[in-house]
């Protein structure tokens, strides 16, 4: 990075920085709380229904959101949301040391964490829409997966050496300190512009809360990418995403360092990812990358399908996560240059709740396929079960590599046909003439 870029994203670098320290810390808490849950009560719905809870609240209230985030000043719904998360996890601190906390305090503070969460994140996209100049979008894409994968890889082992050391209140104590750093550096040290547009209308705000689903629907490549993501996100979690730490623990007998291993590799593909998409030349199709980015995702998981062997699981996870992380970058980089700053609070909310919507069902419905249907039909002796043994192995976990091959094959299908609609040509058309406009 010259001595130019950097002076254009200081602002940008020191909000990323100050972020990225805070997210470290609030992972490091995820994983110790999870820890503790499981240590009370010893199975999987009860660490389930923690995850329903953070994930729920900002798929319903993003609409919302992104309304007031487009309406009012960013900065300060930042400041709101950090202040309100540090209080929850001061609440868990303050439960825990008093040997008061039970699960459904947690269940209600991660409800009022997720609900900051669906403020927080569109004012942060829109925020980094003003700090950086277009140019610059890949870059700062780029720097965001890399963090994001180095928390990832980070977080579980800091949070296991931190809880040998102190256990869960050492946890909590250094994620207020990352709050802090964060809360301070926003606070004190960067100025986020706000959009000229702001001012210059006065709507009511039941109907800016829809302004979002009705820019989506004038805009139909977008609406129809927003969608694909959805049906995407619906296979992944049916597959790969939603059902690996199954799939590994039933396929080695629960051994949690072979997954452990996958997890990594599947961290280090995101790092490896935001890296290329952060030094790779400006991209001239950029749906057309997005679509064979996702369909190559889904090859890997194909490919972990069809072995047993724990480092082709690790290349495959690494391989397909690699281009999980281009595709999400340039995904952000094409909701940026097409949807007008004033407008992006509403349009990124909208477009979130849609395509994430499916996930929820997709992680209920993964769970009862692979229990009632996949793997009780691998484990029952029949000509076509014997075949597909060949492929798929038998015993624990054969079922779920059926999955992955299945959805596998079905988002590589989803993914390649996207290649030849012609609703796509007129934005890759658009993105080719903002590329030389910039140049």
């Amino acid at each position: 990075m010259n001595k130019h870029s950097f002076k254009q994203l200081h602002s940008f670098l020191l909000l990323w920085g100050s972020q990225t320290v805070s997210q470290l810390g609030t992972a490091m808490t995820d994983y110790a709380v999870i820890i503790w849950v499981y240590s009370q009560r010893g199975t999987a719905s009860s660490v389930t229904l923690l995850t329903v809870c953070t994930f729920l609240p900002t798929i319903f209230f993003r609409f919302l959101a992104g309304s007031m985030v487009d309406r009012q000043n960013k900065k300060r719904i930042m400041l709101i949301a950090d202040l309100v998360a540090a209080c929850g996890t001061l609440a868990v601190f303050v439960l825990h040391s008093a040997e008061v906390l039970q699960i459904w305090h947690l269940y209600v503070i991660n409800f009022l964490l997720s609900l900051m969460n669906a403020f927080q994140e569109p004012a942060s996209f829109v925020a980094v829409s003003l700090l950086v100049p277009k140019e610059h979008y890949a870059r700062a894409g780029g720097l965001q997966g890399f963090s994001g994968a180095a928390v990832s890889i980070l977080a579980p082992a800091l949070g296991a050496l931190l809880l040998a050391a102190g256990g869960l209140d050492l946890v909590l104590m250094i994620d207020l300190a990352t709050f802090a750093v964060a809360f301070l550096v926003l606070l004190f040290l960067i100025r986020i512009p706000e959009p000229e547009q702001q001012a210059a209308k006065e709507e009511s705000f039941s109907k800016t809360c829809l302004e979002g689903i009705r820019y989506l629907k004038e805009h139909t490549a977008i609406l129809r990418i927003t969608l694909f993501l959805a049906v995407i996100n619906f296979l992944a979690k049916l597959g790969n995403d939603g059902m690996l730490s199954p799939f590994i623990l039933g396929r080695t007998g629960n051994n949690q360092s072979v997954l452990g291993m996958v997890e990594s590799f599947t961290a280090l593909g995101v790092l490896a990812g935001s890296l290329l998409a952060t030094t790779m030349k400006p991209v001239k199709k950029r749906t057309r990358l997005i679509f064979i980015a996702t369909g190559l995702v889904f090859a890997g998981n194909i490919f972990q399908s069809l072995t047993s062997r724990p480092w082709l699981w690790c290349a495959a996870a690494f391989g397909s996560y690699l281009m999980a992380a281009v595709m999400n970058v340039n995904m952000d980089i094409l909701m940026r240059e097409r949807v007008p700053l004033d407008m992006q609070g509403r349009v990124f909310s909208a477009k979130s709740t849609l395509q994430n919507f499916t996930i929820p069902p997709a992680l209920l419905l993964g769970g009862l396929l692979a229990d009632t249907v996949f793997e009780p039909f691998m484990g029952t002796d029949s000509p076509v079960q014997r075949v597909l043994s060949g492929f798929f192995g038998t015993g624990k976990g054969s079922g779920i590599g059926l999955m992955f091959f299945v959805f596998g094959l079905a988002g590589m299908l989803v993914s390649f046909t996207r290649l030849r609609k012609p609703v796509y040509r007129e934005l890759d058309r658009k993105e080719k003439e903002t590329i030389q406009t910039n140049d």
